[in-house]
């Protein structure tokens, strides 16, 4: 099987997700299902369709949807299957990759950034 995603990758979601977690769902399958969901909430939220728009963004457009996709899927990897950390850890784990999802979406959304992002 091969990545299906378009803003992040298998790996760079396997990187942020760390050890301990659920082999079954830190697997390229159900990454690729999350990035598809994903994506797709990303340009919904921010009315732009950045799936399309992909190949002729910047390098810094695509680090920020990279961001928010990867840390996003990874906190679906942890969800799917929490049971590999401690209760403690876990949440730590989700409010960091939590903190740069929002982050990102708030930078995605943000009219100077827009402005930006549209001139890339």
């Amino acid at each position: 099987m091969a990545d299906t995603g378009i803003f992040a990758t298998t790996s760079e979601v396997q990187a942020k997700v760390g050890a301990n977690a659920s082999t079954t769902y830190n697997a390229e399958a159900y990454i690729n299902q999350f990035m598809t969901e994903i994506e797709s909430l990303i340009n919904t939220e921010t009315g732009v369709n950045f799936s399309d728009l992909y190949t002729s963004l910047n390098a810094d457009v695509k680090g920020i949807l990279k961001l928010a996709a990867s840390n996003h899927a990874a906190m679906m990897v942890w969800n799917a299957d929490p049971s590999g950390i401690p209760a403690r850890e876990y949440e730590t784990k989700l409010d960091v990759l939590r903190d740069g999802f929002t982050k990102a979406m708030g930078l995605l959304k943000d009219k100077l950034a827009t402005d930006f992002i549209q001139g890339a």
